[in-house]
């Protein structure tokens, strides 16, 4: 267990504190403990934010969209109405109109339609990990798990490979408006207000949306079944059609979603493993662990820190009085944390049963969509990898993405040693 740190130096609203992979958990561990629905002040143009951090009270909140909406925003950038307008995607509805929404792009992510997929994963996976392994040491991010989810998408998408990278870019520019590594523009800078009215305030939006309108424009009147084709030829149920804003921001909302939190999770599975000889052992030795340990593994990574809802009126919560208009932000890595629900929740086991995660948001209206593939992805690469490799270990630092959205890896160099 981390060390927890004095409440007095929490402060979840600085990037800077998460560049390790110590001082989140240290602060998380701290406001269970101490302070579980916790105001966390922020500085302007935001007012500050109440940070829910115990299992139970993430689960309450995000069960309970007429208490504590979406609609308001998703992230702690506070907007007002014609940015919401012109920025809202299928996180940022609630209602009747979020299940309309949904239901447009439902099919293909059933755990049916994504079974259907094996074949085409394991192939597809194969030759990512041929291409790496060949190598001997490498960056396993770059090579691995940023390489293998965009080639799904792509396939989802039904997109040239050739692509794929340019996908890759446009996810780290736009997730990453917090890492001056990745943004164009910082978000908050001064120079981030030309863009306001873009998701992330990030100008890569604007090149996402012209290419995901060429696609639209090539499919619409089609009878295609990708991801696209069933965007623009069909009509929600609620006989609400998706406007041109509408098709934009879901269409962003699938280039980054599809790609980066897979991607982060691989990333911190591997090094897990890396870092817990014994359960990489465990896992060669009994392969079939693999589908169970992929719950631990997504437990263990807790790719998105956190979610923001909106108090709808005056409620409590935690003994704390919230008011109608507060940012109430459910904090997922720590609820994967919490003592109450995980026996030894520090302790990375591979074999670790009844694994009640809050990763994909659990029992919520927004359950992730995608949360099918994701596992699948997951449980298909490492069913691959590890009986090929006889060892793996880390040949540098792994710097961590300058974000407390996000929690992401940059780089992860290995050298492999092969069976």
């Amino acid at each position: 267990m981390p060390e927890p740190l004095p409440l007095s130096a929490v402060d979840l609203a600085d990037p800077d504190r998460f560049l390790d992979g110590e001082t989140p958990w240290r602060m998380l561990e701290t406001l269970r403990r101490e302070d579980p629905v916790h105001w966390q002040p922020e500085p302007a143009p935001n007012s500050g934010f109440w940070a829910v951090t115990k299992h139970a009270d993430i689960v309450a909140v995000d069960r309970d969209p007429e208490t504590y909406t979406s609609t308001r925003f998703t992230n702690l950038e506070e907007v007002d109405d014609d940015q919401i307008a012109l920025r809202r995607s299928l996180l940022e509805t609630d209602g009747l109109r979020h299940q309309a929404m949904r239901r447009l792009l439902q099919k293909p992510f059933t755990p049916r339609a994504v079974a259907a997929y094996g074949d085409f994963l394991r192939v597809l996976t194969r030759r990512t990990l041929d291409a790496a392994l060949a190598k001997g040491s490498f960056d396993f991010v770059e090579e691995v798990s940023a390489d293998f989810p965009i080639n799904v998408l792509a396939r989802m998408l039904d997109i040239p490979e050739d692509d794929t990278q340019q996908l890759i870019d446009w996810g780290n520019r736009i997730i990453g408006n917090t890492d001056p590594d990745y943004a164009d523009v910082l978000l908050h800078s001064a120079e981030s207000e030309k863009y306001r009215d873009l998701p992330f305030r990030s100008p890569a939006s604007l090149e996402v949306f012209a290419y995901g309108r060429k696609l639209a424009e090539e499919r619409r009147g089609g009878d295609g079944t990708d991801l696209v084709s069933l965007l623009v030829n069909q009509t929600p149920k609620d006989g609400v059609p998706l406007t041109p804003t509408d098709f934009d921001n879901y269409f962003l909302l699938l280039v980054v979603a599809g790609n980066e939190t897979t991607r982060h999770a691989i990333s911190h599975s591997m090094l897990a493993l890396i870092q817990h000889p014994e359960e990489l052992a465990r896992l060669q030795a009994d392969p079939a662990l693999i589908p169970g340990a992929v719950e631990e593994f997504l437990r263990w990574a807790s790719p998105v820190y956190h979610f923001r809802r909106t108090a709808t009126k005056d409620t409590t919560l935690g003994g704390k009085e919230i008011k109608a208009g507060d940012k109430v932000v459910l904090w997922f890595a720590s609820g994967n944390r919490d003592e109450d629900v995980f026996t030894d929740p520090y302790t990375f086991d591979v074999t670790r049963t009844n694994i009640d995660h809050v990763t994909f948001g659990k029992g919520s209206p927004h359950f992730c969509l995608g949360n099918s593939l994701a596992r699948l992805e997951i449980q298909i690469l490492f069913e691959e990898l590890l009986p090929r490799i006889a060892s793996i270990r880390l040949t540098g630092d792994v710097p961590r993405v300058r974000s407390n959205f996000v929690n992401g890896i940059k780089k992860l160099p290995v050298e492999v040693t092969l069976v």
